[in-house]
């Protein structure tokens, strides 16, 4: 069995990445002895609909990885934020009972599903983002994972889906970054991106919840989500299009919310904006967030960033800012904020999983554009990064108690 990234002329040993082409590995990466692998196209209805228990990753599992995994030899230091072909995914199901599978370790690639199933014709299906990090001394962190199967278990009961337990969702993120061990970058090269999806994948056809569901997670290596990395973006304030109404789906992690954003971030790149910032769809004056992230707002001491009301996304990396902005003497408010707050901000940043913390060099509203720091990277911005980004890959203590060790 061989890995690569098919061509015309058979397997071709590099994956685009970055407007780059990776020299990767063909050998195939070591199966470990605790997992069975599949070497197919993974056809999810294939999976069997009875409850099994949930899989322990045990030390005998983290042993058994360690052993045998090694640092693929990529360009680490020109790591983009996109696709690369990692080795194993983990699929689990669940059947009419409410219960999940055991799940299952396959290798990367196509899955089937039925034309008629429910995440493709009504879009029921979600997705979360997490990453591992590597530590100098080659153990793996994990950064609240159980605060993203929280986050999934709100998203499935708005979207009529059942969801995995907190326990089997941090067992599967914990299998699947042991069996891609090796695609977690070195330490401050980037992270482990994980990608957990929870889809409606049985047929139906009338206007339903789907009558099977299928949880998986797949991973890729990233580095910086903006191609400016830790430099100051350029957001473009949208006043006509809305990513979310009040009543709607605009604080759960639902796959359709990312997909309406997409033409207005179109227009905005097009223009030369990084991305987009969007106001309130009632009055068209507040703050709501960035197309993938949560929006702050500086002015002296004081940090403020709009209320989680339903329309917002509850981010964890937003959550983790603002305990350590408030660790920090900062006063953070929670609130309103208006499109004048913003204009005479002293700094503004955007937080997410992706970007972490990601400074704004200019604001244009209705052809206005407000300039911050000179277009480069915050007092604030820089001390907040710092601090998280430290924690987050093990370089100081944990002393908010956020991190999980693998190994």
């Amino acid at each position: 069995m061989e890995y690569g990234v098919a061509s015309p002329g058979g397997l071709l040993a590099a994956a685009p990445l970055a407007g780059r082409r990776l020299r990767l590995p063909l050998s195939p990466p070591p199966s470990p002895p605790s997992i069975q692998i599949k070497n197919r196209l993974y056809s999810i209805s294939s999976l069997p609909l009875q409850a099994r228990p949930v899989r322990r990753c045990g030390a005998s599992l983290a042993s058994n990885y360690s052993q045998t995994s090694e640092i693929v030899d990529m360009d680490w230091e020109n790591l983009g934020f996109g696709i690369v072909q990692t080795d194993y995914m983990y699929i689990a199901k669940c059947g009419t009972d409410g219960n999940f599978t055991e799940g299952e370790m396959v290798p990367f690639g196509p899955i089937a599903l039925n034309p008629s199933s429910g995440v493709l014709n009504y879009g029921q299906g979600l997705f979360e983002g997490l990453k591992a990090y590597r530590k100098p001394d080659g153990s793996i962190l994990l950064f609240r994972p159980e605060e993203n199967a929280l986050r999934m278990q709100t998203g499935a009961e708005r979207m009529c889906m059942p969801a995995p337990s907190v326990e089997q969702f941090v067992d599967a993120v914990k299998q699947t970054v042991l069996a891609n061990k090796r695609w977690v970058p070195p330490t401050g090269k980037g992270s482990l991106y994980l990608r957990p999806l929870l889809m409606g994948s049985g047929a139906v056809l009338g206007l339903a919840p789907a009558p099977e569901y299928t949880f998986l997670i797949f991973v890729s290596p990233v580095g910086n989500y903006f191609k400016e990395g830790l430099a100051p973006i350029n957001l473009i304030v949208e006043d006509k299009f809305h990513r979310a109404t009040p009543g709607g789906t605009g604080s759960v992690k639902t796959i359709g919310n990312y997909a309406s954003v997409l033409m207005a971030q179109k227009i905005a790149k097009e223009k030369g904006y990084s991305d987009v910032l969007y106001l309130d769809a009632v009055h068209k004056k507040y703050l709501e967030e960035v197309s993938s992230c949560n929006i702050f707002v500086v002015k002296g001491n004081v940090i403020c960033t709009p209320a989680i009301k339903g329309t917002i996304l509850p981010g964890i990396t937003r959550k983790s800012i603002i305990d350590v902005a408030v660790s920090k003497g900062f006063q953070v408010e929670e609130r309103l904020v208006s499109v004048d707050e913003l204009l005479d901000a002293d700094e503004v940043f955007c937080t997410g999983t992706a970007v972490v913390v990601s400074p704004v060099g200019s604001i244009t509203y209705q052809g206005k554009r407000v300039e911050y720091g000179h277009q480069s990277v915050g007092v604030v911005s820089q001390q907040l990064y710092t601090s998280l980004t430290s924690l987050q890959m093990g370089q100081t203590e944990d002393w908010m108690g956020w991190t999980m060790q693998l190994n």
